[in-house]
């Protein structure tokens, strides 16, 4: 069951309940405000709300989420029972690990996909199962993990001002997309793909110019660099994958060390993070998975 307001798809990331819960869909709606386009009309609560998204519906939903029972539901690697690349996954892992939380991981191929996970969530992954509820898109699990377990008895990680982390996402956003193009591109060589270089070194420009901004004092992403947030979980997993990736397929044609010293240094700094060392996966798990993609 979907639900509408005012003719468009209101994205169902909770299920009813608590006023919590509530808070949480309004703030996920504004953080993906650019992607839906809503009436000036007041939205009610319970409009938010119309889609049971909780795995068993019918039944009381409106205690609020308490540590414990988390399934993470990820792509597997080539053998089918280890994890596999996805940077998302590793993202979503890294938010967890940074705040202490127990969590069971589950890599599942096509054929091994639990069937409710299809049926509802059209097999999304990473999906984060906690006890009755289920959500998918990695942003959306990182800033559900960040909104209920943000108490003193988490280490919770840093929250920024909204406008030190507008900038810092403008700039962490271009990597990806670059990266993704450079090393999907074959012949590599070509004309093509030395635009497609110089699209990833311009991200990385940005990148450079960032972390050597007037002001910073710390060694992370937002602000003056002294507190790690989820855009450093977010960004860390992607620079994981160029690394590998451009070793791999593009002969190294990317100096980091040499053309961009400040991310070189923190790439050093977030890879020795604890959070990232226990939720990486082999770098030729990574050299499978673009190979994938390569050959498509």
């Amino acid at each position: 069951k979907k639900t509408t307001y005012a003719g468009t798809l209101i994205p169902s990331y909770c299920t009813p309940g608590s006023m919590k819960l509530q808070v949480l869909a309004i703030t996920l709606l504004q953080h993906f405000s650019n992607a839906f386009v809503v009436s000036n009309s007041r939205i009610k609560t319970t409009e938010l709300f119309g889609s049971v998204r909780g795995l068993e519906s019918g039944k009381d939903t409106s205690v609020e989420p308490t540590e414990g029972g988390m399934v993470l539901y990820v792509k597997a690697a080539e053998d089918g029972k280890s994890v596999g690349d996805c940077p998302f996954t590793q993202y979503v892992r890294m938010v967890l690990e940074e705040k202490g939380l127990d969590y069971d991981v589950r890599p599942c191929t096509a054929e091994t996909k639990p069937q409710w996970l299809i049926e509802l969530y059209e097999g999304k992954m990473p999906a984060l199962r906690h006890r009755r509820e289920c959500y998918t898109e990695s942003e959306v699990i990182a800033q559900y993990l960040e909104f209920f377990f943000s108490g003193d008895e988490y280490a919770s990680l840093a929250k920024p001002k909204k406008k030190e982390m507008a900038e810092a996402s403008e700039v962490v956003g271009k990597i990806f997309p670059a990266l993704a193009k450079y090393l999907k591109h074959t012949p590599d060589g070509d004309d093509e793909d030395d635009e497609l270089k110089s699209g990833l070194c311009e991200a990385l420009n940005l990148l450079e110019a960032h972390l050597t901004s007037e002001g910073r004092t710390g060694p992370f992403i937002v602000g003056d660099g002294e507190h790690v947030t989820l855009l450093d979980c977010n960004l860390a997993p992607k620079l994981y994958h160029m690394k590998v990736g451009v070793t791999a397929f593009k002969d190294n044609a990317v100096g980091v060390d040499d053309d961009f010293p400040a991310v070189a240094g923190y790439i050093n700094t977030i890879f020795n993070r604890e959070s990232f060392t226990k939720t990486k996966y082999p770098e030729e798990t990574i050299v499978w998975g673009w190979g994938n993609a390569r050959s498509k």
